[in-house]
């Protein structure tokens, strides 16, 4: 489902080259939830831009179900992201002036489904936010929000998820609602890439991988 091989990626500030991917290799199956651990700054929130076809890489390959995303033309990209892929981030990302469900449906803007309201009202009940549908993120506690992220995220049925520390903000009761959700995701055939740096994913997932000077070893 996900195959980067020997991916690099240099940034270059106030005229200074810092290197932070050297040849990450990684293969992703379907029905798999991998995690990557690494400390803060160590390149994986780099490492999950680039594979989902966001950031282009100095070198390597990224190949998302058979397809290199970044053979794409711009639009081709965002229109295949909206097909194949589903974020969820620390920070949620949500529109502050969307109610909860209006949330969970702005992946509609990109890609439209015939189901699409009845999909994200199934989505409410499992996460636990049928009540929550007419509100405000502001309305809304911090495990709430995450879980209408990750609502959001699989609403179009993606055949793979990258998650950005995820539960970096929550409390250890939603996290794990969180990573069960995840869980679950990968058990009916979706993959899953979570990027943290803490332990509590490793009871949920398959596999444990680590970020180390630039490349990915297994931990």
């Amino acid at each position: 489902m996900l195959k980067l091989a020997d991916v690099a990626k240099t940034f270059r500030r106030n005229g200074a080259e810092i290197p932070v991917l050297t040849g990450a290799s990684l293969d992703l199956a379907a029905g798999e939830f991998a995690v990557i651990q690494g400390p803060s700054g160590c390149g994986k929130t780099t490492l999950l831009l680039i594979a989902g076809g966001l950031l282009a890489p100095d070198a390597g390959v990224v190949e998302i179900d058979g397809q290199d995303p970044y053979r794409l033309a711009s639009d081709g990209r965002a229109a295949f992201r909206a097909t194949a892929l589903g974020f969820v981030f620390q920070q949620f990302h949500l529109v502050p002036y969307l109610s909860v469900l209006e949330n969970v449906l702005s992946p509609q803007l990109a890609r439209r489904t015939s189901d699409a309201e009845t999909r994200a009202m199934e989505l409410l009940a499992r996460f636990g936010l049928s009540n929550r549908a007419a509100h405000l993120p502001a309305e809304l506690s911090v495990g709430e929000r995450q879980r209408t992220a990750l609502a959001r995220a699989m609403l179009n049925r993606p055949k793979l998820i990258l998650a950005d520390e995820p539960t970096g903000n929550l409390d250890e009761a939603n996290a794990r609602a969180v990573l069960a959700g995840l869980a679950e995701f990968a058990r009916e055939g979706g993959a899953v890439l979570l990027v943290t740096h803490t332990d509590q994913a490793r009871e949920f997932s398959h596999r444990i991988l680590r970020l180390h000077n630039g490349t990915i070893r297994t931990d």
